[in-house]
């Protein structure tokens, strides 16, 4: 069945033709139609089925038909994460080059300041995360009042990450006659919950059971110790000569640690989780994406929102806590009809969050022989170098200067010298070299002409400066206790 039979305008077929898609997926056969006709919907499917278009196709048919000169948004679709943001907004740009439509894309993480001029000069399609919508609404950049449909995507991820306050507080803003879609990859009883109170006699499409894993993609564990996780996945890299593999970590510092163990077996990857900037995390997704790297290490952050085409391998570098995140995960391939391989390496303390993948999809995930590892060849670190803070006490040429001049037992910072006996003992004229006895105006004037460098006096008898410069609570050259910018000329 061809996408024009289910009532699509020919632009949106012309660019549908343009991006090689000819034939709907079963999610977009069910629910194009329904939201044509205007309905609610209440979707699950799995993560790389097409729900993006499947929502993006008659959003844009439908806004199309109802051309409005106001600048405000008439659309507003909410995500997770900044990823599926960019996403789902180069979808919308992509399907509806051929319409007369604006698309804008706001999230936190980058400077608001364009953000703000964008809203400004008029918008259709509004893709934002709650936090940074809200964040426009509070200062008055947005005006949500117009919206004539709002999508929830990957609804449950958002429960997830806590957002369903903010949900609320961006519905509230909305107008109460409105079409509602919520779409979500996994079909959770809190999706139905929040449905109940959003959507007004919806229709429920559920294309395939819930949590179900995608059949085309090869799933395998490998069960082996913690500390030789590393060793492994690089020996699968190299020797199975892998372009592009997604490596999943639990935590931002164990992705940041394997980066760099990686790049040390002189294998080109990056590092991408919510510690890093916006511009970073860009840059290395379009390496990704670009062959530029061959293993992207990420966190949970990037289990959504990640459209890499015909991405061939994802490693579970560690298992998620959630069972439901595996899915996600290993969705990343396997997309639009593609095959891909979800590799697992399973830890002997991992055991029992294997059981409960396997619970949730349905199926037993089959273990595989672990083959004999290879050393990484020595000398092929592609690690770049890091950038050295500057710590003044490290300059060599302090170092240096110390050992010319070392210093005496005393707690002074200047060094010794011959006429010097220190500072606990002996009269201080002598120890500089001068008269005991002489009248005062004699003292005086040496000590004037010691301070500013004029010739009175005998010069035989005075002593050079130090050449160190006076620090504050420490003696000065004219044998004074010089506090803070005291006596400094």
């Amino acid at each position: 069945m061809p996408f024009a039979s289910l009532g699509l305008m020919p632009e949106l077929v012309r660019a549908l033709s343009d991006r090689g898609y000819a034939q709907p997926t079963p999610v977009q056969s069910r629910v194009i139609p329904e939201i044509l006709a205007g309905r609610d919907i209440l979707a699950g499917s799995q993560t790389g089925t097409g729900k993006t278009a499947g929502f993006t196709l008659p959003l844009l048919q439908r806004l199309q038909a109802q051309q409005n000169p106001s600048r405000a948004p008439r659309a507003v679709v909410l995500v997770p994460t900044r990823e599926l943001a960019a996403q789902v907004a180069d979808s919308i740009k992509s399907y509806g080059k051929y319409l007369q439509l604006r698309t804008i894309t706001i999230f936190g993480g980058v400077s608001i300041n364009p953000q703000i001029d964008a809203l400004r000069r008029g918008v259709d399609i509004l893709v934002a995360t709650p936090g940074r919508l809200l964040d426009h609404a509070q200062q008055g950049n947005v005006d949500l009042r117009s919206v004539e449909i709002l999508v929830l995507d990957e609804a449950d991820r958002m429960l997830d990450m806590g957002f369903i306050a903010d949900i609320r507080r961006v519905i509230k803003l909305l107008p109460q006659q409105r079409q509602n879609l919520l779409f979500s990859a996994t079909y959770s009883d809190d999706i139905r919950r929040l449905a109940q109170g959003l959507l007004k006699q919806p229709v429920e499409i559920e294309v395939a059971r819930r949590n179900a894993a995608i059949e085309t993609v090869e799933q395998g564990a490998y069960m082996i110790q913690k500390d030789r996780k590393r060793a492994l996945l690089s020996h699968l890299i190299r020797q199975g000569d892998w372009n592009q593999v997604l490596v999943f970590t639990r935590t931002k510092h164990g992705a940041n640690r394997l980066t760099k163990q990686l790049q040390d077996d002189g294998i080109e990857a990056a590092a991408i989780h919510g510690n890093k900037s916006q511009s970073a995390r860009t840059k290395a997704l379009a390496d990704f994406k670009g062959f530029n790297i061959r293993a992207l290490v990420a966190t949970e952050v990037a289990a959504r929102g990640l459209d890499i085409k015909e991405l061939p391998h994802v490693v579970n570098y560690e298992l998620p806590n959630v069972p439901e995140d595996y899915v996600h995960r290993i969705g990343r391939t396997g997309r639009a009809g593609a095959t891909g391989v979800a590799l697992s390496l399973v830890a002997p303390d991992e055991t029992g969050l294997l059981k409960d993948i396997e619970r949730v999809i349905g199926k037993r995930v089959s273990q595989l022989p672990i083959p004999q590892i290879s050393e990484p060849p020595a000398g092929r670190s592609v690690a770049p170098r890091e950038p050295q803070e500057y710590k003044p006490h490290q300059d060599p040429r302090r170092q240096q200067q110390r050992e010319r001049q070392p210093r005496s037992n005393s707690n002074t910072a200047y060094p010794s010298d011959s006429n010097r006996q220190g500072f606990d003992g002996g009269n201080q004229n002598a120890r500089r070299g001068r008269p005991q006895n002489g009248n005062s105006a004699h003292r005086q004037e040496s000590q004037r002409s010691a301070s500013f460098g004029r010739g009175a006096g005998n010069s035989q008898n005075r002593q050079p400066q130090s050449q160190g410069h006076s620090r504050p609570g420490q003696r000065g050259g004219r044998g004074q206790w010089r506090s803070g910018n005291q006596g400094r000329r």
